[in-house]
């Protein structure tokens, strides 16, 4: 059992049973979604996924896809398309409360990556903000 929610914990949601894939997505879609140049999925069957607490607002983002965050804190949380994905839940797995224990394990969508996220280790790196 998986456990998850938003930044105010307004919303929580669980799911169980076995991940179908866990992806970075560079689609642009997802960027515009979440402002980030990437975002990480975990799919699941939608009969395992849960909310637990409180209730998730829905986006209509294109077509079919169905896009649930945090009405509150705006936390993106997560994707349903029964056209694409039927009986698929795509949670936001940064969302998780133990994130740092499951790593992605593809990229997806790079036809549409931002150049520069494929040469990021060039960057220097800083533990925390530099000059703090």
């Amino acid at each position: 059992m998986l456990s998850g929610g938003c930044q105010c914990r307004a919303v929580r949601y669980e799911v169980e049973g076995e991940v179908a894939h866990h992806a970075l997505c560079h689609c642009a879609d997802c960027r515009a979604s979440s402002g980030a140049p990437a975002t990480a999925w975990m799919a699941y069957k939608a009969e395992n996924f849960r909310v637990t607490r409180g209730e998730a607002v829905a986006y209509n983002s294109s077509g079919d896809s169905w896009r649930h965050f945090c009405g509150t804190c705006g936390t993106g949380l997560y994707f349903i398309n029964e056209t694409a994905l039927p009986g698929i839940v795509d949670i936001q797995s940064a969302t998780l409360d133990d994130a740092p224990d499951h790593a992605p394990g593809a990229q997806i969508q790079t036809a549409e990556r931002l150049p520069y996220m494929a040469g990021l280790d060039a960057l220097p790196e800083f533990e925390r903000y530099p000059g703090m």
